[in-house]
């Protein structure tokens, strides 16, 4: 009995002189609802990896996008380019069976007392083959296709200039020292639709009395066939 006494007097003391309040017990309460404020802010930093995700994966879609769009406009400047390849092997080939051909054949049946050292084809007033060769090696081609390509229908002028030296040996090998050019022009007809082949051929007039220079010439011999021939005879 005398300890609850002990115990009751100094607890009502405490509480009639106010060191204990109902507020206070009731801040004391509240004190442990503070870790739910923690618990409150998890979720909302957990959203924000989810919002980076999102962005990477809008930015992913757009260049995606991009990508597809250029893949496309590729396609088309394929399209086109291969539109415009067709185009141009239709007009080609229009050109060639509509219009005309010439190739002209270099021949050389000169004797071994000439030698050919430059030769020179002009066709329309166009240079189509020019060549120098001191050292033997264009002496040597016996036949050789100088040039070939389209040309319109009509009369054409070919000329040739040969610029030869002599060729001797022993008691004859001063005419090393000759040197000449051999000049030629001729006209040909290529009419439409047509190949006109033209054979030069460097060649040594016969009969006596005529001079070592003067023995050179150059003969014509074109012959003209139809296109659908000559591309009936390559396939």
């Amino acid at each position: 009995m005398r300890i609850a006494v002990q115990r009751f007097f100094p607890a009502l003391f405490c509480l009639s002189a106010g060191l204990v309040t109902p507020g206070s017990a009731a801040a004391q309460g509240t004190a442990p609802a503070a870790p739910s404020t923690a618990s409150a802010a998890t979720p909302a930093a957990a959203s924000a990896p989810s919002d980076v995700a999102t962005d990477a994966d809008g930015q992913y879609n757009r260049e995606l996008l991009t990508l597809e769009e250029e893949v496309h406009a590729l396609k088309e400047q394929v399209f086109r380019s291969k539109a415009t390849l067709q185009l141009l092997k239709e007009i080609v080939v229009k050109g060639s069976s509509g219009g005309a051909r010439a190739s002209l054949i270099h021949i050389n049946e000169l004797s071994a007392s000439y030698k050919i050292e430059s030769v020179t084809y002009t066709l329309d007033g166009q240079g189509k083959y020019n060549k120098a060769d001191p050292t033997g090696q264009l002496n040597a081609q016996k036949e050789l296709k100088v040039w070939e390509g389209t040309i319109p229908p009509g009369n054409h002028n070919l000329t040739v200039n040969f610029q030869l030296r002599g060729n001797g040996f022993g008691v004859f090998s001063y005419v090393q020292d000759y040197t000449f050019n051999v000049q030629s022009t001729t006209t040909f007809n290529a009419e439409q639709g047509k190949s006109c082949s033209v054979k030069v051929i460097a060649d040594e007039q016969k009969g006596f009395g005529r001079s070592f220079v003067e023995r050179p010439t150059v003969r014509f011999e074109p012959q003209c066939i139809r296109l659908e021939d000559v591309e009936g005879g390559s396939k």
